[in-house]
């Protein structure tokens, strides 16, 4: 199969990238630091520093969209909440346009999206039929996933990734949170009760090649282990994994201060759970958050 990944060089399209690599499929990345990818893949891939020149994706058998500039790593005033925002529409539009003019068009579009979809759900079970509370993440996904879903038609499906906290051993979310838990400087955010959909990277690649090789599925999957846990749970299993203890609450205000209106990301929550993805049959290695986050930490000295 001939797969064209965006968003190679991040958190999860490194490993999903390898993982096509070793079950022999043939790879195209797009992207607009050849160096630096070729670097991570070497010659094993085809490289593809623009769209441009691309009057469509025909011989392209499946595209898999995980592009997007990271939406915690600063402040979101104006420019950086438009930045958030186009990074992932403009992308996802031109790959569907792309998708639409071609004669032979790709059987999948795999495209990201977020929990983020749902808003702040507080305690509620949020399944992919839940109703958004409109905010700024709302918006944001809701035109990702429409600009993506404009290149459905008879020939091809898209699945779009609800992503919840992907727990890695190197990146994402889970380094911003090790250092102070490391110095025995960590605990609950705020209240603490907010929930926090997490997936270990292993199941998150392995979900993405479960859609892409399971035609009947396509719509929204959200793409979290079945059972999220609670802030104050999370930081209390991190600093057990680390062997520090985790008493130094973060109040609301100070997160508030420091990240202005992003606060949402970690004051707020999703008890999300991955209802469409079970049902249609695939098992997740890790549900255990305490199993996940010992495999991708290393132990106390």
């Amino acid at each position: 199969m001939h797969i064209l990944i965006t968003g190679a060089t991040g958190l999860i399209g490194r490993r999903l990238t390898q993982r096509l690599l070793a079950l022999s499929h043939s790879v195209s990345v797009l992207t607009r630091d050849v160096t630096r990818a070729r670097g991570l893949f070497g010659e094993r891939v085809d490289y593809w520093p623009s769209l441009q020149d691309k009057p469509s994706l025909d011989g392209i058998d499946a595209v898999i969209n995980l592009a997007g500039e990271p939406i915690a790593d600063k402040r979101w005033s104006k420019a950086q909440k438009a930045r958030l925002c186009h990074s992932r529409w403009d992308l996802t539009e031109r790959l569907a346009a792309l998708i639409h003019v071609s004669e032979r068009p790709p059987a999948v579009l795999i495209s990201g999206s977020a929990v983020g979809y749902y808003g702040d759900q507080d305690q509620a079970v949020v399944t992919e039929e839940e109703a958004p509370h409109d905010e700024f993440t709302h918006r944001l996904c809701q035109r990702w996933e429409a600009l993506a879903l404009r290149a459905q038609s008879n020939g091809t499906r898209v699945c779009l990734l609800r992503t919840g906290v992907v727990l890695a051993p190197h990146g994402g979310a889970l380094a911003k949170m090790l250092p102070p838990f490391r110095l025995g400087l960590g605990g609950p955010i705020g209240n603490g009760r907010q929930y926090l959909p997490w997936i270990h990277l292993d199941d998150m690649v392995s979900g993405i090649l479960f859609l892409l090789d399971t035609p009947t599925l396509s719509g929204p999957f959200n793409m979290v282990a079945p059972y999220p846990a609670h802030n104050e749970q999370f930081a209390a299993l991190l600093a057990k994994t680390l062997g520090r203890p985790a008493w130094l609450r973060m109040p609301a205000w100070a997160i508030r201060l420091m990240m202005g209106e992003a606060a949402v990301l970690v004051l707020g929550g999703q008890h999300a759970v991955p209802k469409r993805l079970e049902d249609a049959g695939f098992r997740f290695r890790y549900v255990d958050l305490e199993q996940a986050l010992a495999s991708v930490i290393q132990p106390p000295a």
